[in-house]
């Protein structure tokens, strides 16, 4: 029996509400078959004040958040499924920036949540960061993605990311009937300093057959992370 996407299943009903072309972008899966290739441009990509460029400067380590501002950017962004180490269904969504100083990359690996209820995120190369995902369709028809704990992960280390320094995200992705594009919009803002990063911009989207398309070389972390 089929039981869809990663992200269909986190959603449930809600899925449904979703615009048609939204509800097609995220059945991509091991399910669908599809993988998918948005190719676009981020109107604005900014930051917040001198005290967040370092943090952004060491989470582009591990390419984590952009630590370059920019405007009118072209970027790709690619989702492919693929099983992980672990035997569970991933999917990637690995953004890549064409910034002035050369290109940048945003990683993120998505896997649903040991009790179904929510996506899993893990950014970087080494899947050091860890984020519980909630998705929502909004009243429009876009997606809402809400971010919930983070979890920090290295060696034996287990952390809870406080909230004085960790980031509260919220992405709102539609799709334009009149332009045929995907609009997207990220904020990430601290509780208590305010607004941390984010970007703005639209995309076309191109679905290929995941089988043929494979899982480029460089596109999966480094190293993957079982804990939840």
């Amino acid at each position: 029996m089929s039981h869809g996407s990663i992200f269909r299943r986190v959603m449930g009903a809600d899925f449904g509400r979703l615009h048609p072309e939204l509800r097609r972008r995220f059945s991509v899966g091991l399910d669908s078959g599809e993988a998918c290739v948005g190719t676009g441009v981020m109107d604005r990509i900014w930051h917040g004040g001198r005290f967040v460029r370092p943090f952004l400067a060491l989470g582009a380590t591990r390419n984590i958040l952009v630590p370059r501002q920019g405007r009118n950017v072209p970027f790709v962004i690619e989702n492919v499924p693929y099983t992980d180490s672990f035997g569970r269904e991933t999917v990637s969504f690995v953004r890549t920036f064409q910034l002035a100083d050369g290109p940048r990359r945003f990683d993120a690996q998505m896997v649903m949540g040991p009790r179904g209820d929510r996506v899993l995120d893990y950014l970087g190369t080494h899947q050091h960061l860890a984020s519980d995902l909630y998705l929502a369709a909004g009243d429009e028809g876009e997606l809402i993605i809400r971010s919930g704990e983070h979890r920090f992960r290295e060696g034996p280390l287990d952390l809870r990311v406080p909230g004085l320094v960790g980031g509260e995200a919220e992405v709102r992705e539609a799709f334009d009937d009149s332009t045929g594009r995907f609009s997207i919009r990220v904020r990430v803002v601290n509780r208590y300093v305010g607004p941390l990063f984010g970007y703005e911009g639209s995309f076309t989207a191109e679905y290929t057959e995941a089988a043929r398309h494979g899982v480029r070389a460089g596109l999966r972390p480094v190293r993957e992370e079982a804990r939840a």
